[in-house]
């Protein structure tokens, strides 16, 4: 009896489940969808009190009014996909060059040919081929001198024509003057940087030259750091190498041990003599590993020692 009474039970069973899932769907195929949800339905119930995390309430499939299926996908931007907070590519990317180290620049000097840029002026344009004349010299300028040959043809006429007994060139005289007075003065002071350039005195000259030596020196201590933490890093810089094409500037060191001889010769105080017993000892047991050795191998002169030390380096 009590298998005659499971049947009818498992029959609306399975109906109710088959009315709930083409409830979710859709209307059943063959049916009249009608103008809304049939009551007493699941979908007639209104949505679930709680929507999935991360989308509006208005998304979720059961909510009425709304056309049920998967949950929408939500909106990826195009391009590159998003990546988490402080995440780094496994390669670091090529180091941007830093600008150029440019050698200190001496200061200009006061500026000066102020009296020879009056001389126009004072002059009423009288004196104006005469300064211009002494700027050419100065200068060694040929353009200079056009320029006072052409004040001097101007200054020339208008006297000529201020003789006249005729009251038109007169008057054309003192115009001409009046002209060349005032463009000779502007043109003294225009060109007057140019003549008279600006300077330094001695004593700054040689206090440049001092920074621009411990400048250098500067370089050549920090490209010896450089060889002794990283020598691998010197080679590819070709610190000491000043016969190859390179960007790094070590201050003028000189690679004993791979130089050619002719790059040999730039250190102070080697002839040809020492310069053949270096690149014998470097061919027959290997290149040097200080001055010193260096000095003890080839049998330097005392004297050489500390000019040499200064500019050689000796990379493995």
């Amino acid at each position: 009896m009590d298998r005659d009474m499971e049947g009818p039970h498992r029959e609306n069973f399975r109906k109710d489940v088959s009315d709930d899932v083409h409830d979710d769907e859709g209307p059943r195929p063959g049916t009249d969808s009608g103008p809304g949800p049939v009551p007493g339905s699941r979908r007639a119930s209104g949505p679930r009190e709680h929507a999935p995390p991360g989308f509006p309430q208005s998304h979720h499939r059961y909510a009425p009014g709304q056309p049920t299926g998967p949950y929408p996908r939500p909106h990826m931007p195009q391009g590159r996909p998003p990546s988490m907070p402080g995440w780094r590519p496994p390669y670091p990317t090529p180091p941007v060059p830093p600008p150029p180290m440019h050698p200190p620049v001496p200061p200009p000097g006061e500026p000066r040919g102020f009296m020879w840029a009056f001389v126009p002026f004072l002059t009423f344009g009288i004196g104006t081929p005469f300064s211009f004349l002494y700027a050419a010299v100065r200068r060694h300028s040929l353009h200079l001198g056009a320029i006072a040959g052409s004040y001097g043809a101007g200054t020339a006429a208008w006297m000529l024509m201020a003789l006249s007994d005729d009251s038109v060139l007169s008057a054309l005289s003192i115009i001409m003057m009046m002209m060349l007075w005032v463009a000779g003065s502007v043109h003294a002071f225009a060109v007057r940087p140019s003549v008279f350039p600006r300077e330094p005195p001695q004593n700054v000259r040689n206090e440049h030259a001092i920074k621009y030596a411990k400048y250098r020196r500067a370089l050549r201590e920090e490209a010896r750091a450089l060889v002794a933490e990283d020598p691998a890093l010197a080679h590819e810089l070709r610190i000491g190498r000043p016969d190859l094409p390179r960007g790094y500037d070590d201050g003028g060191l000189i690679d004993v041990n791979h130089v050619p001889p002719a790059t040999l010769a730039m250190l102070p105080g080697l002839d040809e003599e020492i310069i053949d017993r270096i690149v014998r000892r470097r061919t027959e047991q290997g290149g040097f590993i200080s001055a010193e050795e260096m000095a003890v191998d080839i049998d330097l002169p005392p004297g050489l020692l500390p000019q040499i030390a200064e500019y050689a380096v000796f990379l493995p």
